[in-house]
Parts: structure tokens; sequence; C-alpha cells
């Protein structure tokens, strides 16, 4: 057991890494599966951040600011002039906002280059940190190494205001935010001011940020190419106006993985010569004093906080919930309309608040801005989520979801690997063997989702499930193989004894036979050919053509039976006698013996057509079934077991088949049979009848089909003879023989209509005493 468990360990291990090699493949897409159902089952938090909080470009704001003609007048269309963010960030810092980050770019000058200046001499103007985010590009220019150690050269001056315009120049057009046309301006832009210049250095110090690794180089800053090879790339120089303007720069790179999904971060980057932290990380190095990003070991330290994150120096990002459910939010025109009713001296409309010490995280969640992403809780999320998730982490609780060792997790395969190899190896069970996979399979993220949840550490999954798999596998094949020579034993040893069924039986369910039998209701099968002694008299010179004969009936029969899961009782003489739900236990036996006896009908039929071409007697057989609880079980001596059922239900079920001969039927059904298939089955009510011996009356059917195979001149024959019954059973019977006789004429064949004819006649002419419309079964 331990050999296969290694060996099923170790197969595992090889397919892992024989996968990322290739890329990814099955195993890694089960993992990555395996990984998003357990964090939305059990890293989902029901409050929210009180770290972070989110004002959304949403659809709505999009419409409220296109659909107001002073917003339009002074921010445009999207994307909005800056001045529009200005004012936002006046407004936050009113509110009471710890800092400001901002989810997007800012590496194109604005049309109006006055307001991008307008909007940097806001932000050095606020005492609030504003952070804004960097992409990165293949044709962006390399920044010239920092020595963060040296002395930093001189930041950019601010925009120095020019004197005022002589005659004949340019002048930059006053920035008016009305109130109505005509009214008073609500601020004044500024006057036309100069573009400071930002050297190489100073875009380098401004982007880079300290980074201190043990052992471990940074991830680099590239990009697959077409032909699947990894390019670099560089950081994308903001607006020179902003440097020196904004507290810090973060690269906001999506991070997604190869199917799209944000699970993971980094926390820094390299192009070789710089550390580039991300953006939640230069925001949070910046709110908690951290003059450098420290990574050491399985560590991340920020001043005097320290993160667990795994060996290679990323972490997964704890969403802790869909972003609407995990962050407040509000919505970005409405932090516009508190700055308008603000500066007319007006309450604002804002929760009371809402953004008092946390930090903002501005970012887009319409559709159309093109920032949608998949997270394991919804793969429709907006891009910010990641960027508060992370920060909100950094910030909080500083619990991210790390990787296990692996030697815990090679632990686990091999544990569930043995566990799988000691259960179906001394249990033998054949269910087990099918079940137990299936569940390592699709519950294997029972076992370490939970610990996921209480230690936000991801044992992985997949793997111990495939290795379960293959040990399970390895297992059953052992168990065969051993099986196929205690089979071999068994049927040696209890061959002489036994009916092979019955050996075949205990060999499948490893037990030996009960003598002692027990109470099951199953459906019993008697058949028998009609006029049996009159046909054999026509052999009494040819006994071997008669044997062939009788044989083949009953091949043909058993046949039938046999494939609809009956077991053959015994044969007497030209009689079958068949069990269904026993020995084996079948919900449906009483389905199973009408659909046998409707095959065996069939079968009957094919062979008279071969009988009559060959120029033999035709033959015709007649049938009973009938449910109830017998007692079933293996009747005999030591030297020989019959396996057999006795009961009054077995009796019932061969005066059924006698009965046939009354009626002129083929099939007929008791009552409880006819109650357990009637879903399945086409019937016609016969009659109510006594059998000898017995008091109580029971109701007996013809079966005639299953369901939905009755045509419709069968269909209008039962119903006339339901109808005629109850007339009969009401002691009417000149009417309903006049109904009968009536019917008669369309379906000449019909035994059960000639039957209750006869009897509906000779009552209608001496009227039986004490009639109670049951018919006594003499035979």
């Amino acid at each position: 057991m331990v050999g296969v468990a290694a060996l099923a360990t170790t197969l595992a291990a090889a397919w892992q890494r024989f996968d990322a090699k290739l890329g990814g493949g099955w195993l890694e897409a089960a993992e990555r599966s395996a990984y998003d159902s357990a964090v939305t089952r059990f890293t989902q938090r029901a409050d929210t951040s009180s770290q972070v909080v989110l004002v959304t470009i949403d659809q709505q704001s999009l419409d409220e600011i296109r659909g107001n003609a002073q917003y339009v007048l002074n921010f445009g269309s999207w994307p909005y002039s800056r001045n529009l963010w200005a004012r936002v960030v006046e407004q936050l810092e009113a509110e009471g906002a710890r800092a400001v980050v901002f989810d997007a770019v800012m590496d194109e000058r604005g049309s109006d280059e006055s307001m991008d200046l307008a909007f940097a001499q806001v932000l050095r103007n606020t005492d609030l940190p504003f952070f804004l985010g960097v992409s990165t590009h293949a044709d962006a220019r390399p920044l010239p190494p920092v020595d963060f150690q040296a002395e930093p050269p001189p930041p950019p001056q601010a925009p120095v205001e020019a004197d005022a315009p002589t005659p004949g120049e340019e002048t930059f057009p006053e920035e008016a935010f009305l109130e109505e046309a005509g009214s008073e301006t609500f601020l004044d832009a500024p006057t036309a001011p100069l573009l400071p210049a930002v050297t190489p250095e100073q875009f380098a110090r401004a982007l880079a940020f300290p980074v201190r690794t043990e052992g471990r180089p940074l991830p680099w800053l590239e990009y697959e190419d077409p032909s699947r090879k990894r390019q670099p790339s560089h950081p994308v120089r903001p607006i020179p106006v902003l440097v020196g303007a904004v507290a810090g720069f973060g690269l906001v790179d999506p991070e997604a993985d190869s199917d799209g999904f944000m699970r993971r971060t980094r926390f820094a980057y390299s192009d070789g010569h710089n550390g580039f932290a991300t953006l939640p990380v230069r925001v949070a190095a910046s709110l908690l004093g951290a003059s450098a990003v420290e990574l050491s070991g399985r560590t991340l330290r920020l001043g005097s906080r320290t993160y667990a994150v795994d060996a290679d120096g990323s972490a997964g990002i704890d969403f802790g919930g869909q972003m609407h459910a995990r962050f407040e939010s509000v919505q970005l025109f409405k932090v516009l309309d508190a700055w308008v009713h603000r500066s007319k001296g007006q309450p604002t409309e804002l929760p009371s608040g809402v953004f008092r010490d946390k930090v903002v995280v501005i970012g887009g969640n319409a559709v159309g801005l093109n920032d949608v992403k998949a997270t394991a809780f919804s793969s429709h999320e907006p891009g910010v989520v990641k960027q508060a998730a992370v920060l909100d982490t950094l910030l909080g609780d500083g619990r991210f979801i790390t990787q296990a060792p692996l030697a815990v997790s090679l632990a686990l395969v091999f544990g569930v690997a043995f566990a799988s190899v000691v259960l179906l190896m001394t249990t033998r069970w054949t269910p087990l063997e099918i079940a137990w996979p299936l569940g390592l399979y699709f519950g294997m993220g029972w076992v370490t989702g939970p610990f996921l949840g209480l230690t936000n550490t991801y044992v992985l999954t997949a793997l111990p499930a495939l290795a379960g798999v293959v040990a399970s596998v390895s297992a059953v094949a052992f168990n065969h193989l051993a099986a196929n020579k205690e089979t071999e034993f068994i049927r040696q040893a209890f061959s002489r004894f036994m009916e092979p069924k019955l050996v075949e039986q205990m060999i499948a369910q490893r037990e030996l036979p009960r003598l002692d039998g027990e109470n099951v209701e199953i459906t019993a099968f008697f058949s028998d050919i009609r006029g049996f002694s009159t046909f054999s008299e026509r052999f009494k010179d040819d006994p071997r053509n008669l044997v062939r004969i009788l044989n083949t009936y009953l091949t043909r029969v058993s046949a039938a039976l046999l494939k609809e899961g009956g077991c053959l009782d015994k044969y007497i003489g030209d009689a079958v006698v068949c069990l269904f739900g026993a020995p084996m236990r079948q919900a449906d036996h009483a389905v199973r013996a009408c659909r046998g006896a409707l095959a065996a009908k069939a079968a009957v039929d094919q062979l008279r057509e071969e009988f009559r071409a060959q120029g033999l007697p035709d033959m015709f057989t007649r049938i009973g079934l009938n449910s109830a609880v017998n007692f079933v079980g293996n009747f005999g001596s030591e030297q020989l077991f019959s396996y057999t059922a006795i009961g009054d239900g077995m009796n019932l079920a061969a005066r059924l088949e006698g009965a046939n001969k009354a009626y002129g039927t083929v099939i007929m059904i008791g009552a409880r049979t006819y109650a357990l298939a009637r879903e399945h089955i086409e019937v016609r009510e016969l009659d109510r009848v006594r059998v000898a011996g017995k008091t109580e009356a029971v109701t007996v059917y013809e079966l005639l089909a299953l369901k939905g195979g009755v045509d419709a001149r069968t269909r209008e024959t039962v119903t006339r003879y339901h109808a005629a019954l109850a007339l009969y059973r009401e002691a009417r019977f000149a009417e309903a023989a006049a109904v009968l006789e009536a019917r008669r004429a369309e379906d000449p064949d019909d035994g059960p209509t000639h039957a209750l004819l006869a009897r509906c006649q000779r009552y209608a002419r001496t009227p039986p005493p004490d009639f109670d419309g049951v018919a006594n079964l003499d035979k």
C-alpha cells in the first residue's frame, strides 16, 4: 500500500512539473478552478472595508456629467479635462480623506495644457496625498538608474505665473464654472504659467522606488510578443507637470493569469536598473512611513509592518467578495455635485463621514471604459477592485493568500494517495471504487477550503485529488487481480453445491448465501404454452423434434426476461418461472417484469411466424404477473440449494397466468403490479376476481403495451369495455351487453369483450343471486 501511494505521489508530481513546462495544461487549469472555488466559498467577508472607499466612474456618472451643460462647459467629455480631478481632490480633502489613489495613468498632455497646470497646482497646494498609476510599454524610453543613497536632484520647479500678456499675445481662456449663463464664476483659472522642465533623472526618481531583496531577484518588466518570446518593457512617463506634484507613482498593470483572471499580485518589479512598486504598495509605503520595500524569504516589510508572502515574492489577493459588497462606493458625479454645493455654501448630499480618514481609490466601472476584469468572485469586475483589495490588505489586517510550502502540499498528496489505497484495498467494494475517485475530484476542495478560510493559506487541491485518483485506479487494478484468483477459488469450492447464479451473486457481493431467506417485495412471472398437452401429442412419434421446439421456445422467452434483469427460477415442463427484484434488489422490479412480459410475448409472436413458415403447429403463450412480499432465499439441503420464492404472491401469479384462458387474454397482472408500474404501461381493467381458497377479491388487469403504445382502435375497445364493466357491476347486464355487442363488430377478435358479453347475456337471462360484481376463479 505504501508503495502504491508513493508511486501515485511521484506520478502526480511529475505530471505537475511536465504541465508547468508546457506553460499550463489541464492540471494547472484544475488547480486554478479549485483555488477559485475555495476562495469564493471560504474567504468571503460580510463586512465592508474600514480602510478604503471607492469613487466610481460608472455609467450613470458619465451620463450625468454629459447631461449637465455646466459640467460639459468646464470639463468637456470623457476623458475629462484634468481640472475635473482638481475639483474632486478639493472636495475629498474637504471631506477629510486620508489619501487619493487614481487607478489610471496621465501620460498624455491635455488639449488645453492650462488645465494640466491648474490640476498640478491644486495638488501642490493641497495637504491630501494624491497617488497616480503608471503603465509600461515596450516602446517607452528607458529610465536612467537611480541612486537612492545619493543626494537627490532638486525637484522640478512649480509653474511660475507669467506677466500679464501684452497686446497681441495669446491668452488662456478664463475657466468659468457657470451656475447659469452670464452668472458669476466660481473659480478663476490661473494666468498663463510656464511649463516646467523635467529631466530623465527626475522622472526616474519620481517613478522608481527603493526595493531591497535578499536572495531573490525582482521580476522584470516584460511582455510576451506574438512569437511568445519575453521582451523588456519600461514605465511610460507621466506628463511632466505632475512630477513633484503627485505624492507617488505606482505600476497599474493588470497582473492577470493566462486565463485572464486576477488572482495574484507582485509588489515590485525591475527594469534591470531600478525597482518600481505597484500602486497599492507605493501608497501604503507612503502612508506607513516606509522608505523602501523589503522582500526577504516569505516576508514583505513596509516600515514596521510585515506581511506573509510566497517564496517567489508574490501573493494571492484577498478580495473578500465582489466589489459592491466589499467596498463602500460613491459615484463620481455625486462628488462633483458636492463640490458645487460646498462652493455655494450649501450642504452636500454625501453620506456623513463616508471619506473621513479613508483612502479613496478612484476607478472606472462603466463598461465603455474597458476596465472589466475577472476574479474568482465574478467574471465582470472593475479592474479597480484589485488596487482596492491589495491596498485594504496592506493597510488593514495584513493577510494575503499564500501558498502552503511545497513540503506541506506533498505531504497532503501522499496522505490522500495512501488513504485511497488503504480504503479501496481493504473494503474492495465496487460502488466505493467508483464513488471515491469522484469524491476526491469534486470534494477535495472541502478539505483544503476550510483551512484556507482559517489561515489564508492555500494548500494544493487538484494535485492531491489527482494523486488520490491515480492511487485509487492502482488499488482497483490490484483488487481485480486478486479478485480473479478468489473468484476462481469460490467457483471451484461452491459450484457443486449451489446454482451458478447464486455463485456469481456471492462472488459479486463477497458474502455467503443465506439459508434462512428474507421477506422481499418482488414481481413473479409465470408463463406456459396454451394447450401444450394437445400440442405435444402431435409430436408423439417425433419426441426429438418436440424437445427442439420446446428448447427454442424456452430460450426465446428466457432471453427476453434476462435482458430485463429477471432471475430465472425454474422450468416446469413448458412453464417458465422468473423473479424480478431478487436476488438482486431492483426498485423498478414491476416495470422490469412488465417490459419482460411484453418482450416475451413479442418473442413468441415472432416464433409463431417462424413455425408457420416451417409448417409447424401454432403455439400460444399465457403470462401472469403479480407483485407482493414473498419469502425468498436458498431452499434445499447441504447438497443442493434452490433459490426461489414462496408465498401467496407467487400463488396468485400462477392463478393469473391460468385465468387468461377465461378472459381470452395473453398477459394478466395483479393490482400491486399495476400500482407500481402504472406510469409506464397501458392496461385494461378486466375484472374483480376471487381466487380459490381466498375470500378477498382482487382487481386484475390486462397488460396491453408500454406507455403510449396502444393504437386508436384498441383504445376505443378498452373504453367501451370499461363502460360495459361499470354497467355490469351495477347489475345492468342487458345494457352492458348492448355496449359490448356494438363494439364486437368493430373488434371481433377481442377476447375480454367476448368473455364479458357472454357473462352479461347469461346473467341477463338468469340473474345470479347475491351478485357482488366479483368473478370466482375456481381453478
